[in-house]
């Protein structure tokens, strides 16, 4: 089991954070997959061991290794980055449990539509004053104004894999 970090403030690293994202095209027959490259954040262990935090995506930092697709993925059809540049995520309680693993309680904002989330997550230390959050977890896109699907060929949801590493404030 790895160590409980000590009480106190983190920052996210970003330079050792990642997060991807996945989604089923072509009628479920391929997938697209996704980097957002410009992710920032902060977060809190409490005393008792539950912690909190944010993290903000910026929108227009995703990178599917194909230019007219990321374009696409931009656009008012998806995420509207000029109107709505950030994605965050307001992680309102993160309670420990056994072997590494959390319950992560929230609320993702997108395209300015907020919905709370859950999913289980775990987390491992890395080095003396380093953690990280380590999860995946799906996201309907529909729910956040992104209902473009020419032709049925999107189907799902959209996986999304964080890892973040948060370093202790010092």
């Amino acid at each position: 089991m790895p160590a409980q970090p000590a009480p106190g403030p983190f920052t996210l690293d970003p330079a050792r954070s990642t997060v991807r994202f996945k989604h089923k095209t072509m009628w479920g027959l391929a997938s697209v997959n996704g980097t957002f490259g410009t992710v920032r954040g902060s977060g809190a262990v409490a005393a008792d061991g539950t912690a909190s935090g944010t993290l903000v995506v910026e929108a227009a930092s995703l990178d599917t290794k194909h230019t007219k697709r990321d374009t696409h993925l931009r656009s008012k059809d998806f995420f509207e980055t000029d109107a709505f540049p950030e994605i965050t995520f307001d992680a309102t309680q993160i309670r420990p449990g056994a072997d590494g693993s959390v319950q992560v309680e929230g609320e993702l904002t997108v395209r300015g539509t907020s919905q709370k989330l859950t999913f289980p997550a775990r987390y491992e230390t890395r080095g003396a004053n380093s953690v990280a959050l380590l999860g995946e977890l799906g996201v309907d896109r529909a729910k956040f104004g992104m209902g473009w699907n020419q032709l049925g060929m999107i189907k799902g949801e959209a996986k999304i894999e964080l890892e973040l590493v948060f370093t202790a404030a010092v």
